[in-house]
């Protein structure tokens, strides 16, 4: 009788046995085969059981959460969600998440915050989320976002010395909060939202390229700095107007007078394309494609945290197309952002601060867990080059086509840009405008901003940098400045 009860018992153990082995395959080696399936919803009622953490901006938060009392119970809300789009995203029950509200998604939906990940997915216990600080300045966002007044455009400010971004404003907008929840009314808000021509869940100031147009010849003229091209900023640059594109029969024209023979302090005043055409061929491609990488040209690893579209500068040219790319034409494309980094890097001595947009995150306790800092430099063009640089971008906005930017109290520097494009350049040009601002008891600049207005409304012979995007920058350095 003893030997059976052995040989009972010793079964019941071999089967207690494989079941706990088949339990540990199912939970450990094979949870994600599960987790993954469709129709498992357990993973997606576990991440709206909770409040999600928030995004903060200048201390508060622009984000919340509430109890819908539904399965899944917390959708997400927004504080100013139109003003704030552009850098939150959006974080929906439907569609998944965008921008902060994706890259930071590990803290914020408490993820990456569990003490022990393993035991935590066994027991599945779930961490609240964390918050996450911004760099944003809350006044200069509102100033660019009031500027812009809903025409298609965007805005980006950074501050120079350190690579924090203090406004990321795309235009028109959109409430996030309409995407939050899994109703029919959300369905219907991403429907409406994705057929809007306007395309309003774009982000135009880190995902959108334009033509940068004049504001490119900041680039050119360093460039021709650099490589000893030009020397004096007052000395004759013997540059013909009209000017022949190399090879072709092609005549490059001015919309200033006065282009001929124009000295570089000149041509960068009345943003003339005849010299800096002629500048960027003399430059050669090696020494322009170099300096326009510097600036951060046809880098694909930028991000800020979330990705930023690359700016490019076609390094594969003739001299005719040098030519025009050196005005910021042909085959170059840059973002707003990209744009406000070529400003900050003259504001900056000529060194490059990566932009950054978090400045740390915390727990919901207030622990902090991870801190913002600078982010890492380059040398973009020599310390003098960035001092002559500087003022030539002060001219313009002193008495060249930047008035429009200047502010008492302040030394502003800047260069405007009108940007052709379409077919036989028949659309409405883009208008831009970049700049710097020092207040007068600072030691430094504390702003670089970039701005472009598609303003497709508008009369063709009205659009200007100078005319449409400097006053947006010059509210916007004012909100940073405090003037």
């Amino acid at each position: 009788m003893t030997r059976y009860i052995r040989h009972s018992s010793a079964f019941c153990a071999l089967l207690l046995t494989a079941l706990l082995a088949n339990a540990a395959r199912v939970q450990v080696f094979q949870a994600g085969v599960y987790e993954g399936n469709p129709a498992n919803r357990r993973a997606t009622i576990a991440r709206y059981q909770q409040p999600r953490g928030d995004i903060l901006v200048g201390g508060e938060p622009v984000t919340g959460s509430t109890d819908t009392g539904e399965q899944l119970r917390y959708e997400r809300t927004y504080r100013d969600g139109p003003l704030y789009a552009p850098v939150t995203g959006h974080a929906s029950q439907l569609y998944g998440t965008t921008f902060l509200e994706d890259a930071e998604d590990g803290v914020l939906s408490g993820a990456d915050l569990a003490p022990l990940p393993l035991w935590t997915d066994v027991t599945r216990g779930a961490t609240s989320g964390g918050d996450v600080l911004t760099t944003l300045d809350p006044k200069a966002q509102r100033a660019a976002f009031d500027g812009l007044h809903g025409r298609k455009g965007a805005v980006a400010a950074i501050e120079p010395a350190t690579g924090r971004i203090l406004a990321l404003v795309s235009t028109p907008s959109y409430n996030p909060a309409e995407l939050s929840g899994n109703s029919e009314a959300a369905v219907s808000a991403w429907a409406r939202l994705n057929h809007d021509p306007e395309k309003p869940m774009l982000n135009r100031a880190v995902r959108q390229t334009y033509p940068p147009g004049s504001t490119f010849k900041v680039v050119t003229a360093a460039a021709a700095l650099d490589a000893g091209v030009v020397r004096d900023l007052d000395a004759l640059t013997r540059s013909p107007d009209p000017y022949r594109l190399p090879g072709t029969r092609t005549r490059l024209t001015n919309e200033a007078d006065g282009c001929r023979n124009a000295s570089l302090r000149e041509a960068f005043k009345w943003s003339c394309n005849t010299v800096f055409a002629k500048l960027g061929v003399d430059v050669g491609v090696t020494g322009m494609s170099g300096t326009a990488g510097a600036f951060g040209f046809n880098d694909r690893r930028l991000r800020v945290p979330f990705a930023v579209s690359p700016s490019t500068f076609d390094t594969h040219v003739d001299k005719a197309q040098l030519a025009l790319s050196s005005i910021g034409q042909y085959n170059t494309r840059a973002t707003p952002l990209q744009m406000a980094m070529v400003a900050a890097a003259v504001a900056n001595g000529g060194r490059l601060r990566t932009p950054y947009l978090v400045e740390g995150t915390a727990r919901r306790d207030g622990e902090a867990l991870s801190g913002g800092g600078m982010r890492p430099d380059r040398q973009v063009m020599r310390p003098s080059t960035a001092a002559l640089m500087r003022e030539l971008m002060t001219d313009v906005v002193r008495d060249g086509t930047g008035t429009n930017a200047a502010i008492p109290g302040a030394v502003v520097g800047g260069k405007t840009g009108t940007a052709q494009h379409g077919l036989g350049n028949a659309g409405v040009p883009y208008a831009w405008f970049i700049s710097w601002g020092q207040a007068d008891g600072d030691l430094e600049p504390k702003v670089a901003v970039a701005v472009v207005v598609e303003n497709a409304s508008a009369d063709r012979g009205e659009i200007s940098g100078g005319g449409d995007a400097a006053p947006i920058a010059k509210d916007v350095m004012r909100a940073v400045l405090g003037l």
